[in-house]
């Protein structure tokens, strides 16, 4: 049997828009720094709005696709964005006053329409080039390598243009990065503007859609499974950094963000091991393995007394904080993973799907709120146990939950 070719340049076109995803979600964090010093409530607004935002626009995403098509919701996606960057620019001028921190949450959410439409096209994009199953998910964790590197590298550029935050640092410091991120978008606008991109729901645009994707059981799952996925991946390094700079320790603030890069870093480490392993090994498979490797490391963390402790950065730490931040090595497949499994057998309702993912990221806005609530009335390690849960989730439904039990309706 021939083997279909694969379009290389559209997987080099994804791969890249995967990572300026990472670029505009993580600029986020830093901005906080900024802002929370003139204003104590503004350190994870940006954040907050920015996810907020996919609520408010993964349906309307995924209606695009259908209409417009891949490429131009990808323009559309990129132009937005570069209208976001520039409020979050207007947000630096001393014109504004005491509303530049409104101007700049305004140009938040603005990104936030921006990386959704984006999130949108990729994964379904990047699955279809794979040819769907254990390639789709090779290729969607090949794009989530490039995803997890821009969100290592863009919180270290800033911080080489900020220094040291200090009460005095504006949004003009880091005027260099804004003007950066708008060159870009303008460019990579001119260079999808030329790249050819397959276009299947172009080609499905006139089929009847007697169905939904809320008629498949296993993509309602999965649509659940990743807002429980995203506050995972959010709510573990957030209380891990809450945890250790609340030890009070001498240098504890740099130790918890040492920790909390870790788990960020090991992130990038799996998605490139399993981009290298998924063409053989299954996503279910991979799927069981980290969630249960996860639950695992988590209850070892969480029973482990305080007082083993190991050294880390000159200062004694306690033995479960590492635990903690060797999640990121779990965490790093899953949302690849949860995808390539909630679309299988899909077919013309796929974008539809990406639209209602999309849209359920807002789980990373709201469970690690809820987490935090546990946080501050029984402490940051029993707040754990929510996260245990919602991996017994995920593994539910690795196990059984992403098995497609709706073969019988058509969807070509």
């Amino acid at each position: 049997m021939e083997k279909k070719k694969v379009n290389m340049v559209a997987v080099v076109t994804m791969c890249f828009i995967f990572a300026m995803i990472s670029f505009v979600t993580n600029m986020a964090a830093p901005f906080g720094n900024i802002w929370k010093g003139q204003y104590s409530w503004a350190a994870m607004m940006g954040n907050m709005m920015n996810f907020a935002a996919y609520l408010f626009m993964g349906i309307p995403a995924g209606k695009m696709l259908v209409k417009v098509g891949y490429k131009k919701t990808t323009l559309i996606g990129i132009a937005t964005g570069f209208v976001g960057i520039v409020i979050q620019w207007l947000s630096s001028l001393p014109a504004f006053g005491n509303s530049a921190i409104y101007v700049y949450l305004l140009g938040a959410f603005v990104c936030g329409f921006c990386v959704c439409m984006l999130n949108t096209v990729v994964n379904p994009m990047l699955n279809l080039l794979g040819g769907g199953g254990n390639k789709g998910n090779q290729f969607i964790q090949i794009g989530g390598t490039c995803n997890s590197l821009a969100g290592t590298l863009t919180p270290l550029l800033v911080g080489v243009l900020i220094g040291t935050v200090t009460d005095n640092t504006k949004m003009s410091d880091v005027s260099p990065l804004l003007f950066i991120a708008m060159a870009v978008f303008a460019i990579s606008f001119v260079i999808i503007y030329f790249v050819r991109i397959p276009e299947p729901a172009l080609e499905r645009k006139n089929l009847k859609f007697e169905h939904s994707a809320w008629n498949f059981r296993h993509t309602v799952l999965g649509i659940i499974a990743i807002f429980f996925y995203v506050g995972i991946e959010i709510g573990i390094p957030a209380q891990l950094n809450f945890y250790i700079s609340d030890l009070g320790f001498e240098g504890s603030a740099a130790v918890a963000g040492f920790l909390a890069a870790s788990y960020w870093f090991l992130m990038m480490i799996g998605r490139f091991l399993s981009s290298a392993i998924s063409g053989k090994v299954s996503t279910r498979a991979q799927m069981i393995c980290v969630s249960s490797l996860a639950i695992l490391l988590l209850l070892v963390a969480i029973f482990l007394p305080e007082s083993v402790s190991m050294t880390v950065k000159g200062s004694a730490v306690p033995m479960k904080c590492i635990f903690l931040a060797l999640c990121g090595i779990c965490t790093s497949i899953m949302w690849g993973a949860i995808f390539n499994l909630a679309v299988e057998g899909l077919g013309k309702y796929t974008e539809q799907a990406s639209g209602l993912f999309m849209m359920m990221v807002v789980g990373g806005g709201i469970m690690p709120l809820i987490q935090q609530a546990i946080a501050q009335r029984a402490g940051a390690i029993p707040s754990y146990w929510l996260v245990v849960a919602m991996l017994a989730y995920l593994l539910y439904y690795a196990l059984w939950g992403c098995k497609n039990v709706n073969k019988d309706i058509p969807v070509e």
